[in-house]
């Protein structure tokens, strides 16, 4: 994989939205947070367009996205927020000026699109990160946006956490890969189809039905990519929805249930998706994953 180049002081950043509408009073706290990192922020030229739901028209935030893309002056393109609308407009994106010149692509959700997408077909690494609408009053004082600004700085991120019962001992390494189990659900069979084989697969999701994340797991396991992965890393599985008869197992159960046939470690509750404590995952770096009884590591290699 191609590691971007890393950010560094007076370094322009590109802020987009491929999917819903944003305002600037939403975003204004991360555009501070950013000139306090000593970089000068560029908006997209669509950015605070409306359309329904969405940030604009496809048109509108293929063209946003795409001036992102084409100006070799911007380093990294960050989403300010997620939603629906990546999927949109994903094959009408030009990646060409941006597999000669790399940049930090930013984002979690639906941003899995393009992590996806530009791992598997462009060999480039992406940030899955936090995204610029719910700002914490002090950055500083958030690991989100803390372990943000050190992936995108170069620094070295790795993490300790407090094992679960759910969790499955072991060791593995292999390249990171993964997202949201809606997005990458809605990509199978598609050009942008995430590969697992040998990876080590993240997974997180936000306000679904329990039933729904059942569906969506199994769909994983009967086309194979949850067979042949390295290991598996659950982060948020967060406000999950139940019907009047309940489904009987939390989503960490569904998932532990599916995945009980194969040998590779498993960690939950890893701080990771739509949670306070959301914290950065280079998409596409090689890991290491080391999960005992007590505590569950995640180095990223340099």
């Amino acid at each position: 994989m191609i590691t971007p180049q890393y950010l560094k002081a007076k370094d322009k950043i590109g802020i987009i939205s491929t999917a819903r509408k944003i305002s600037f009073e939403e975003i204004k706290p991360a555009v501070k947070m950013f000139n306090d990192w000593g970089l000068e922020v560029v908006l997209g030229k669509n950015l605070f367009k409306e359309f329904n739901q969405f940030a604009g028209n496809d048109k509108e935030r293929i063209s946003g996205f795409q001036q992102m893309l084409d100006d070799n002056s911007i380093k990294a393109v960050i989403c300010a927020r997620g939603g629906y609308g990546t999927v949109r407009i994903i094959d009408k994106i030009d990646f060409t000026n941006f597999k000669k010149k790399p940049k930090w692509i930013v984002g979690f959700s639906d941003a899995t699109v393009l992590h996806s997408h530009i791992n598997k077909i462009l060999d480039i690494e992406t940030l899955h990160a936090a995204m610029l609408l719910n700002m914490p009053k002090k950055w500083n004082e958030n690991n989100s946006f803390i372990t943000m600004k050190k992936a995108l700085f170069g620094e070295n991120i790795s993490y300790e956490i407090h094992s679960t019962k759910l969790n499955r001992k072991g060791k593995a390494e292999g390249i990171h890969t993964g997202g949201n189990l809606s997005v990458i659900y809605s990509l199978n069979g598609s050009t942008s189809d995430i590969d697992t084989k040998n990876k080590i697969l993240f997974l997180e999701d936000l306000d679904e039905y329990l039933y729904h994340i059942d569906r969506m797991i199994m769909n994983l396991k009967r086309s194979g990519k949850l067979k042949n992965i390295a290991g598996l890393i659950v982060g948020g599985m967060t406000e999950m929805k139940d019907n009047k008869i309940p489904f009987g197992k939390t989503a960490n159960e569904i998932i532990s249930e599916a995945v009980a046939e194969y040998n590779y470690p498993v960690c939950f509750n890893f701080p990771a998706g739509h949670l306070d404590d959301n914290r950065a995952l280079i998409m596409g770096r090689k890991v290491k994953l080391d999960v005992s009884e007590n505590l569950t590591t995640l180095k990223f290699k340099d």
